[in-house]
């Protein structure tokens, strides 16, 4: 049977919409946002000479820089102030919620509420602006050799980590003012919107790729359904849920003997959602900036060619941490399956869950409240964890071995971007019918209050 909120999100249209301004004003500031970020792609480094970065990304658009330029929009492509996007941030993010569960310290400031949330933010600011310098510091040595002849490498250098760290600070604080003002998580809509930006340009070189090169028509619209295929398989996984049955006893409320109540409590088998993904590909981003940092060519194709001389660490490292070599795709899959356990743990803790259930009087049948419910849970959400995992690992590297053996089709279009995608839709949907339906019932609340003023 439908829950009151369900039948309700099934009675909402347009008219529902028409009269929630509060949700109109939220939906108008994040495209605002979002267009300011678009906008921001097109602002060069200053600089940079366009016509040699162009031949340069041109030849390594097959390996990592095509992956983040995916990510970034095309502000790799054009070198522009938001290359670094928000990856510094999400790597800073990684490293503070690591912390904050080892570190006695930072794990009572987690317990404080919303003052320590904002105190740990804080600090994910400050780690934020290391790791753009050190990315921003990386780039900019690489991109020293593309710059306009006569001006001096030092000063290039100062003007181009200038430029990123602001534009990634920028970036920033756009995400957090769309998740306080806006609709959605703002960071997440920030690499949405790179992403969906980049995709008729993806879907247009997919199909000139096929023609140019000779491939059969059959097979690039094969793997046109395979993307679409994969779609519907996100959405049926991020759907999905275990219900678990709670049952709260009867209770003497004066007189009167109220019934015991049933609820379900859902488990999502992906609850990570994500994240996973979106931090390995952060901590990926780290032997190329270090390559670059240190004088290699920071963005080796996946065939692993390297301007000759340069020392072995550094071949070894643009080599087998591009896009496509197995270095990188077993690698990227153990840090999504890692990040998915993490983040899991962090998002849902049995014992504290299992404690509140107990307060409040409500107990999962046949199992004993306290200890042994905050196992079952830990069994069920395990056994959830995994198979979230071995998706989340399925999707994301499905695209990367595609790409290894069959190079001449452009696979930016799948795996990452289009979990990114879909998840990202459904959680901003989902916000957005929580608006509609809370504004429903205010409307209810107003209408029972005035109704009680004219009776009196």
């Amino acid at each position: 049977m439908a829950t009151a909120a369900e039948q309700m999100a099934r009675n909402m249209n347009f008219g529902t919409f028409a009269k929630a301004k509060d949700l109109q004003a939220r939906i108008l500031f994040t495209l605002f946002i979002l267009i300011l970020f678009r906008l921001g792609t097109y602002i060069p480094v200053p600089g940079v000479d366009p016509s040699q970065f162009e031949r340069f990304f041109a030849q390594q658009s097959g390996g990592m820089l095509g992956s983040l330029n995916m990510f970034a929009g095309g502000a790799v492509e054009r070198m522009s102030v938001f290359a670094l996007n928000v990856m510094p941030y999400i790597t800073a993010s990684i490293i503070v919620q690591m912390m904050t569960s080892a570190v006695p310290s930072l794990e009572k400031l987690k317990k404080e509420g919303e003052a320590g949330r904002k105190q740990i933010n804080q600090y994910t600011r400050y780690l934020t602006v290391g790791f753009a310098f050190f990315q921003g510091f990386g780039i900019a040595m690489g991109l020293s050799e593309v710059a306009y002849d006569g001006i001096a490498q030092w000063f290039f250098v100062l003007t181009a980590v200038s430029t990123f760290v602001g534009g990634t600070m920028f970036l920033m604080w756009m995400g957090e003012q769309i998740t306080a003002r806006g609709i959605g998580n703002g960071i997440s809509l920030i690499i949405f919107a790179g992403i969906i930006a980049e995709m008729p340009k993806a879907i247009f070189n997919l199909f000139s790729g096929g023609r140019e090169q000779g491939v059969n028509v059959v097979f690039v619209l094969g793997i046109l359904v395979l993307v679409i295929a994969l779609v519907l398989f996100i959405v049926f996984i991020e759907r999905s849920q275990r219900r678990i049955l709670i049952q709260y006893p009867k209770r003497q409320q004066g007189n009167k003997m109220s019934q015991g109540q049933s609820s379900f409590m859902p488990l999502k088998i992906n609850t990570s959602g994500v994240i996973p993904p979106i931090f390995a590909i952060a901590i990926l981003m780290l032997p190329m900036t270090a390559v670059g940092l240190l004088g290699g060519n920071t963005a080796a194709g996946a065939g692993g060619q390297m301007a000759a001389g340069d020392p072995g660490i550094l071949q070894w490292l643009a080599i087998n941490f591009s896009p496509g070599s197995w270095t990188y795709i077993v690698t990227y899959g153990v840090l999504v399956a890692f990040f998915c356990f993490f983040y899991t743990s962090i998002m849902f803790n049995p014992q504290e869950t299992a404690d509140n259930l107990r307060k409040y009087g409500g107990f999962v049948p046949g199992i004993r409240p306290g200890k042994n419910t905050a196992a079952y849970f830990d069994y069920v959400l395990t056994r959830l964890t995994t198979i979230g995992a071995v998706y989340l690992v399925f999707v994301c590297l499905l695209p990367e071995v595609l790409r290894r053996y069959m190079p001449e089709i452009p696979f930016y279009i799948g795996g990452t971007s289009l979990l990114i995608v879909v998840s990202v839709t459904m959680d901003t949907v989902t916000q957005i019918q929580s608006h509609l339906i809370a504004h429903q019932y205010e409307g209810l609340i107003k209408k029972s209050r005035l109704g009680g003023k004219r009776r009196r």
